[in-house]
């Protein structure tokens, strides 16, 4: 059972678990579950995708009943009028706020402006020794994403070498496997933790909040926070 944050007449959100990818795709041959399958056989209504969130990342997740709706919505997040909030856990102490403005590349070659406004809300040094260093030190941030690029805020944290925990891709390895074989974990570190919108029917703003998943509550206690 997904959990829903928020449901009216037109729109449906979900708290989406890490590892969960919104709808079938080909490049995850794998994955067996989709979003918009369970949640549509959960409520007994066809929907459709909003937006789109990572596989591995996890929070809020929003549905249109409907194909003006979805539209509708789908058109908000590309002119960037939906406001959003990740939590993440980054390796290293970052600076307390910081704007990211750092172009990223599409699959075409194409460059797009992309920008990320984030600030740190708690920071832990743990008794682990990792390379040459005898701790290992970690960051919670709230980041804003003010455009919406493919792995904007994956590739933003890597770019200032603080990279996401558990991301495989643009992240740190020596660090993902400290994690799996101290802690046996590998989820990444990534949280949708807000989306904030008009609604396109009746004009009124919503702000839906996603509690963090199990697996983040448990890092942020190996944390100390």
């Amino acid at each position: 059972m997904l959990d829903i944050l928020y449901q009216d007449d037109y729109l449906i959100a979900i708290n989406k678990p890490h590892g969960l990818l919104v709808h079938r795709s080909s490049i995850a041959a794998d994955a067996e579950e989709f979003a918009l399958q369970i949640l549509r056989d959960q409520i007994g209504k066809k929907v459709n995708p909003a937006h789109r969130i990572d596989r591995k990342t996890g929070g809020v997740l929003l549905f249109a009943f409907d194909k003006p709706i979805e539209i509708a919505m789908q058109q908000q997040f590309m002119e960037n009028q939906v406001k959003k909030k990740y939590l993440a856990i980054l390796r290293g102490y970052t600076p307390d706020s910081e704007e990211i403005d750092y172009p990223l590349r599409k699959e075409n070659g194409t460059l797009q402006e992309a920008f990320t406004r984030y600030i740190t809300l708690k920071r832990a040094e743990l008794d682990v020794a990792l390379g040459k260093h005898t701790t290992s030190r970690y960051s919670l941030v709230e980041a804003a994403p003010e455009t919406g690029r493919m792995h904007q805020l994956r590739k933003h944290f890597a770019h200032i070498f603080h990279p996401i925990i558990g991301d495989r891709t643009h992240g740190c390895n020596k660090q993902n496997k400290l994690f799996k074989e101290t802690w046996e974990l590998d989820t990444m570190m990534l949280h949708a933790s807000q989306l904030i919108f008009t609604h396109p029917v009746t004009g009124l703003q919503i702000t839906i909040n996603a509690p963090l998943q199990p697996e983040f509550v448990r890092t942020m206690g190996i944390m100390g926070w």
